[in-house]
């Protein structure tokens, strides 16, 4: 199967120029832990987690509305394609140990593939399997 087949395309991103408090704001609002970051162009230029949030603007007592996001951003962010296999993308999380990767067609973000949605593709195809193997008898050699 195909990341663009389980995909998430309602990405919810910020701009390096807006405020730390205005990202957690719509993370707040929309209930998840990161933003993609995206230039005006569209085109990934980082990715915003409420970790990097805790852990660069609360712990030092910050002003999350003087902090831009551009400032604690993790950079050099790990993309695919939406024609990238899951079981790749699943091999590129794993080795790199992240949980999100955005989906990256022609230089601009389409959607984004996260661990959860791995999970539950998985849960799904071992269900189907399950359900295949216990409703139909199965055929032995000789019998």
């Amino acid at each position: 199967m195909l990341v663009k087949e389980v995909m998430n395309r309602d990405v919810k991103t910020a701009r390096g120029t807006d405020t730390v408090k205005d990202a957690a704001k719509i993370m707040s609002e929309k209930r998840i832990g990161s933003l993609v970051v995206v230039s005006g162009m569209g085109e990934v230029v980082g990715i915003i987690t409420e970790r990097d949030i805790m852990s660069k603007v609360v712990v030092f007592g910050r002003n999350a509305d003087e902090v831009k996001v551009e400032e604690i951003m993790s950079k050099n962010i790990i993309t695919v394609s939406p024609n990238n296999t899951l079981e790749e993308a699943a091999n590129i999380m794993t080795a790199k140990r992240i949980k999100k990767l955005p989906v990256v067609e022609e230089g601009s973000l389409i959607g984004i593939v996260t661990a959860s949605d791995l999970i539950a593709y998985e849960k799904d195809l071992i269900g189907k399997i399950s359900t295949i193997l216990t409703s139909s008898p199965l055929k032995t050699i000789g019998g």
